[in-house]
């Protein structure tokens, strides 16, 4: 017997090949590793049945088509909601910090835990109460943040087993998250071949929601442009948002992007959080043996320099932004996010 995976799948256990006794039953259980997200579809099973003494064989199809959806990583959510609830963000590297004049809206009180300052205490509540409790605070909440991941060609490179646009749709999934806790609203404006929207939700009860509109993006074989990407961002989203825009930087967007951000900046403020291929870094610590290493290695030099004039071009036009490998850019992105609102400038 063998089920009717999907081209996608992987199993484990399949295909089994065993004796069932006449009048009896047997439950069958097998481990299926998806390959690609996005909705799969089960067919019929496959069973070819042998007669006692093996003159004849018979195939049957039992069973009817079946659906199942393959989500993105949702780890690092589980693993920060666990974290937060023991207010140990800092444990996965995400650090709440408090800038001079940022404005922190009360919350409740709780019991004092290990690690909270003493002048978060409420010496009050803990005299009524004969125990330390302690006054949480939150950041001002009711802002919006408007995802826009780039979902043309260049997203399709491979970064270890995964691509580039689904380390990206993981980032997304946990900034998405950390906003929808802090009391913010959440959208997305897909561009690159897929031009999705998803009008800001709000609140954590929206999180299937945003998943459910996330799990089957992929990146295409399009171009990306930025410009257009800007245009439909300002006519879709009118209230005032912080607008992260996620892609690879190429040496030759530098025009195309800044005219796109300027656009932006008219009504927006925009963050631009870029991977940085982990390959590259790995080819750069080779030891140069040969002319070829030479070569290779003076070329890959100049596209990390030109690639870094990019983000200074950015960067001196006050345009905050991320640069870090797949692996690092969801808490590098998290933390931006939260120093962008704790500074007020959302």
């Amino acid at each position: 017997m063998h089920d009717g995976l999907p081209p996608e799948a992987e199993s484990i256990g399949l295909p089994w090949d065993g004796e069932l006794p006449a009048g009896e039953h047997l439950d069958l259980s097998y481990q299926v590793h998806f390959t690609k997200r996005g909705r799969h579809v089960f067919s019929a099973a496959h069973m070819l049945i042998r007669s006692r003494f093996g003159f004849w064989q018979r195939q049957y199809r039992p069973g009817t088509p079946s659906e199942t959806r393959c989500y993105p990583n949702y780890e690092p959510i589980v693993r920060y909601s666990l974290l937060a609830m023991a207010n140990r963000e800092e444990q996965m590297g995400i650090i709440k910090r408090r800038r001079k004049g940022a404005t922190l809206d009360f919350r409740q009180l709780r019991e004092y835990q290990d690690g909270d300052v003493l002048s978060k205490v409420d010496w009050k509540a803990t005299a009524r109460r004969q125990m330390l409790i302690s006054r949480e605070f939150e950041e001002q909440r009711d802002q919006s943040v408007l995802l826009v991941p780039d979902c043309g060609r260049r997203m399709r490179a491979m970064d270890g087993e995964l691509s580039q646009f689904d380390h990206c749709l993981n980032a997304m999934l946990l900034i998405a998250y950390l906003a929808l806790k802090q009391g913010d609203e959440v959208g997305v404006a897909g561009f690159g071949g897929i031009q999705r929207w998803l009008k800001p939700v709000k609140g954590l009860p929206a999180m299937p929601k945003l998943l459910n509109h996330l799990y089957d993006y992929e990146a295409t074989t399009e171009p990306s442009d930025f410009i257009e990407a800007a245009q439909r961002v300002m006519a879709l989203q009118k209230r005032r948002a912080l607008v992260i825009l996620l892609t690879n930087l190429r040496t030759e967007d530098t025009s195309h992007l800044t005219k796109a951000v300027q656009l932006l900046q008219n009504r927006h403020l925009v963050l631009v959080a870029t991977l940085r291929e982990a390959e590259m870094e790995t080819r750069a610590a080779r030891p140069i043996a040969t002319v070829n290493d030479a070569l290779s290695y003076g070329a890959l030099s100049h596209y990390q320099s030109q690639r870094a004039q990019i983000l200074k071009t950015l960067e001196a036009r006050h345009i905050p932004t991320v640069d870090e490998t797949a692996q690092q850019l969801p808490i590098a992105l998290a933390n931006r996010y939260l120093d962008l609102k704790s500074s007020g400038r959302i």
